[in-house]
C-alpha cells in the first residue's frame, strides 16, 4: 500500500496544509464588487505579476495620448454596479485581449508573469454572478454603458495597437479593483 515513510508524510503533510491555510494572507481575503464575493485571490500576487511585466508592455505603447480605462468608465461605480462591470471587463480581456497577447508575452519572456496573471482573472470571472433580477436592470443597464465606453475606444485603434494599449492599462484596472479588496 506504501512505505512506512509514506504513511508517516501524508499526516504531515495535511498538517502544513490545514495551517498554511489558516496563515495570515490567504484566509479573509475576498473582492466584493457590491453582491458578487470572490474569496481566495492574493491581490499582491495580481500587482506583482503586472509589476514583472509593466515596463515591457508599456513601453510598446506608442499611443500615449488616448487612454481606454477612462475617468467615465470607473469613477463613481457603485458598488452594485461594480459586479456587472468588471465581469464585462475581465471577460474582455480575457477573451479579447490575453487571448490574443500570448504569443507577444512568449516573445518578450514574461509568459510567467502573463500567466499569473490571466488565470487569476479567470478565476475571479468565473467566481463572479450577478444577480438576475429585474431591478437589478437599471443597474446592469449603467455598468453596460460604461463597458461599451471602453469597448468603443478600444475598437477606435488599430487591434495590434489596442490589445497594447489595454494591457498596459491593467495597473489601472488593479488600482480600481483594489478599491474592492478586502483582507
Amino acid at each position: 500500500m506504501g512505505s512506512p515513510m509514506q504513511k508517516a508524510a501524508l499526516p504531515c503533510l495535511s498538517f502544513i496544509l490545514l495551517v498554511w491555510s489558516w496563515a495570515p494572507g490567504v484566509q479573509g481575503q475576498e473582492f466584493q464588487f457590491g453582491s458578487c464575493r470572490v474569496k481566495g485571490v492574493d491581490f499582491q500576487e495580481l500587482w506583482e505579476a503586472f509589476q514583472a511585466m509593466k515596463d515591457i508592455v508599456q513601453a510598446q505603447d506608442n499611443i500615449t495620448s488616448i487612454r481606454l480605462l477612462r475617468r467615465e468608465v470607473l469613477q463613481n461605480v457603485s458598488d452594485t454596479e461594480s459586479c456587472y462591470l468588471i465581469r464585462a471587463l475581465l471577460k474582455f480581456y480575457l477573451n479579447t485581449v490575453f487571448k490574443n497577447y500570448h504569443k507577444k508575452a512568449a516573445e518578450f519572456r514574461i509568459l510567467k508573469s502573463f500567466s499569473t496573471l490571466a488565470n487569476n482573472f479567470i478565476f475571479i470571472a468565473s467566481k463572479l454572478q450577478p444577480r438576475q433580477e429585474n431591478e437589478m436592470f437599471s443597474i446592469s443597464e449603467s455598468a453596460r454603458r460604461r463597458f461599451l465606453l471602453f469597448q468603443g475606444a478600444f475598437k477606435q485603434l488599430d487591434i495590434e495597437a489596442a490589445q497594447t494599449k489595454a494591457f498596459g492599462e491593467v495597473d489601472i484596472l488593479l488600482t480600481w479593483m483594489q478599491k474592492f479588496y478586502q483582507l
